[in-house]
């Protein structure tokens, strides 16, 4: 087989990622993730399969992202389980609290993380566009955050709750279901995930923190959007895969608009 003068740069960048010392940096990011994870499994947030794939995802964004991928999820993963326990009573009350406490499972932790979790993976790759994968990496869990901050506040606080589609009075907690309480709480989520990505470096200046906010208000109002018109018709359309749409959008949207707008 002949190799061009083109291809020597892929294949010494291939070869770094098959070095001992990049295997070794992946073997660590590893054992790390199964001793925090041994350790957290008594905190309220996650079941205990939910623990064993959070270890997974923390291990792929450890080993291909660093302390910065790591450290976003942990942070979304905290943020998100304290919105979640505001009002928790209350909600439990009127049977909008989340199943089993408001811990999260395997379906959550991917659901949330699928799409950041590939973005992640392919920041590693030869040749890969970095800066605008990390954009869409920021973007999914902005959006991610401003959902759960919708839903939880929206919920529990909502004055007066209507589906997205027509505007018609509905109660909280359906599919669709959308409050100015929740909007807000969506946008200053987004916001606040947003601004944890930039100070971690995975955002590079105010322009990239705003677009990635208003993306994520944007997804969060898509997957109101999409859980009012087809989750209904399509059984397998779980609340999981939605959010992982949601996510989708968000990054591509994200991508999208910063090479447009020359941010990336």
């Amino acid at each position: 087989m002949c190799w061009g003068r083109d291809s020597l740069p892929v294949m010494l960048e291939l070869m770094v990622l098959a070095s001992p010392e990049r295997l070794q940096h992946w073997l660590w990011a590893l054992l790390l993730n199964t001793v925090l994870i041994a350790l957290a499994q008594r905190l309220p947030l996650l079941t205990r399969a939910g623990w064993i794939h959070a270890g997974v995802l923390g291990t792929l964004l450890l080993g291909s992202l660093d302390w910065r991928g790591w450290w976003a999820v942990v942070l979304y993963l905290a943020l998100g389980s304290l919105v979640t326990r505001l009002g928790f009573r209350r909600k439990q009350e009127q049977g909008l609290a989340e199943a089993r406490g408001g811990r999260r499972g395997p379906e959550n932790v991917w659901g949330s993380a699928a799409t950041g979790a590939a973005l992640a993976l392919l920041t590693v790759l030869p040749a890969a566009p970095v800066p605008l994968l990390l954009i869409g990496f920021a973007a999914s869990f902005s959006a991610k955050l401003a959902d759960t901050c919708g839903s939880e506040i929206g919920k529990r606080w909502g004055r007066h709750t209507v589906l997205i589609t027509d505007l018609r009075p509905v109660a909280p907690g359906s599919e669709g279901a959308i409050s100015l309480e929740g909007t807000a709480a969506s946008l200053v989520g987004s916001a606040l995930m947003a601004l944890v990505m930039l100070q971690l470096g995975l955002l590079q200046g105010a322009p990239l923190w705003g677009l990635v906010t208003l993306v994520g208000l944007a997804a969060t109002l898509l997957e109101s959007l999409i859980g009012a018109t087809l989750q209904s018709r399509w059984g397998w359309l779980s609340n999981e895969a939605v959010n992982a749409l949601q996510t989708l959008l968000a990054a591509l949207l994200a991508m999208g608009l910063a090479a447009r707008l020359g941010l990336a």
